[in-house]
């Protein structure tokens, strides 16, 4: 990735700030309504979706102090690898859970209620998502950030989760097919399991050439 002069790159920092605040305030209230909606509906899959937002909110917040410390680069590399151990950990640990909740559900045969609350911040989701990740390369490829270059592709990340969950409420609100929801929250398990341990084995910074 090219690196841009310094009064380009301070702009470039800049707009990362305020694409991580925006990223934060959106995935907490995200979070919020979808575990909240999940718990009342008692669906597994949108409550996976509510923890993801959180971890998401921890990852932006790990990136903006990184990049209020843009200049410091021996700190920034190494907050970075103690970034991705700790998201990958979380991911991890939030496959587990989706997978064990997921399976009690399908062999229990206990049916979520619709949701349209999920319905719909899994439909705002869906749009927003590849947005803010477009915008998040851009950023990430003029400062050569690997650790930005990783918050956009889990952005991405987010855009997949919203279609599958998308897919599982819907069907369950207009066809009662009650066993979408669980089956929606396995389809997420192999995604979140793959980005967790590639971001435990320090492999999540998406450089052409290495992390900077």
């Amino acid at each position: 990735m090219a690196t841009a002069s310094t009064q380009r790159r301070q702009d470039l920092v800049r707009r990362g700030k305020q694409l991580e605040y925006f990223t934060i305030a959106y995935n907490s209230a995200e979070g919020l309504v979808s575990i909240v909606a999940g718990l009342i509906a008692g669906s597994v899959s949108l409550v996976g979706f509510g923890l993801d937002s959180a971890i998401e909110v921890a990852s932006g917040t790990a990136l903006l102090w990184r990049l209020h410390r843009d200049s410091d680069r021996a700190r920034r590399e190494q907050f970075e690898r103690i970034t991705l151990r700790f998201v990958g950990g979380c991911f991890v640990a939030l496959a587990l859970y989706i997978l064990y909740e997921s399976g009690s559900t399908l062999a229990s045969h206990n049916a979520p209620a619709r949701s349209i609350p999920g319905i719909l911040v899994a439909a705002v989701s869906v749009v927003v998502m590849p947005l803010l990740a477009r915008a998040k390369r851009r950023i990430a490829a003029g400062i050569g950030s690997g650790a930005m270059s990783a918050d956009s592709r889990q952005a991405d990340f987010c855009t997949y989760l919203s279609a599958i969950l998308l897919g599982g409420l819907l069907l369950n609100a207009l066809f009662g097919w009650w066993w979408a929801d669980p089956a929606a929250g396995l389809v997420m398990v192999p995604i979140i399991g793959m980005e967790g341990v590639r971001s435990l084995r320090g492999k999540a910074c998406g450089c052409r050439d290495g992390c900077p």
